[in-house]
């Protein structure tokens, strides 16, 4: 994508990765619009910013979608780049799961359906537009998982496998279709923002923004962090991986 000069809405852009490419990209000459379901969080990071835009999305909440992608494109006709960044990741131990299964369900809604609702909402529109994206954030557990969040890894190898489909299928159409995957990066998500292990979010975001900015664009963001994980069964390490991540719980 270009560097500079787009329209980049970006999906949970008030806190953790999403605000740190909402910063980034604001700051490389980009209009910005962050959406998100936390008005605090939201002001927050506009007021740091100024001329950042915010609009207000829960896209665990299906009937709002295409409300919010024309009122986004009435308000932005220039929106020509979509990042799927918002995601909810929460430990579940499947044994004990009440009937209602709420936790699987809105992260399935959050992490994978919101991404293929707002994507399908938005298409249209980006068709009409020079330069378009869709960033589609995954995360380096869609090829290894994390047993203790099943449903989380299960909704990115879910996202890695929409995005390479939607790649084919929007081939010849002028919109680039780019996977955006993180290792374990240091932020809010699963109480990660203090966790030494965790990669410091400054740094994923820096790396990240030099990779997202190349021309051509890869199309699959990896960091150097996460490429252990993302090549793991390639390389032959899958099991030895998976038994080392997943040997505590």
């Amino acid at each position: 994508m270009n560097p500079s000069g787009n329209t980049i809405l970006i999906t949970g852009g008030g806190s953790g990765i999403g605000r740190g490419l909402a910063e980034a990209l604001h700051t490389l000459g980009n209009q910005v619009i962050i959406s998100g379901r936390r008005q605090k969080a939201l002001d927050e990071t506009t007021a740091a910013n100024p001329g950042m835009q915010s609009l207000t999305l829960d896209v665990e909440q299906p009937g709002s979608i295409r409300a919010f992608a024309s009122g986004a494109v009435e308000k932005f006709p220039a929106l020509n780049v979509l990042i799927n960044n918002a995601g909810i990741m929460r430990a579940e131990k499947l044994l004990e799961q009440p009937e209602d299964l709420a936790d699987a369900e809105a992260i399935v809604a959050t992490n994978l359906l919101g991404p293929v609702r707002l994507t399908a909402a938005l298409l249209p529109h980006l068709k009409q537009q020079q330069g378009a994206a869709i960033i589609n954030v995954s995360s380096g557990l869609a090829f290894v998982p994390l047993a203790m969040t099943p449903t989380y890894c299960a909704t990115k190898a879910a996202i890695h496998s929409y995005t390479q489909s939607l790649r084919w299928q929007l081939k010849g159409s002028g919109i680039e279709v780019v996977e955006i995957a993180p290792p374990y990066v240091q932020t809010e998500l699963m109480n990660g923002a203090e966790d030494p292990r965790a990669m410091p979010l400054k740094e994923y975001i820096s790396e990240t923004i030099a990779l997202l900015t190349q021309q051509p664009t890869p199309p699959e963001i990896l960091v150097e962090r996460v490429k252990g994980l993302r090549f793991a069964a390639e390389n032959g390490k899958y099991d030895a991986m998976f038994q080392g991540m997943n040997s505590s719980f």
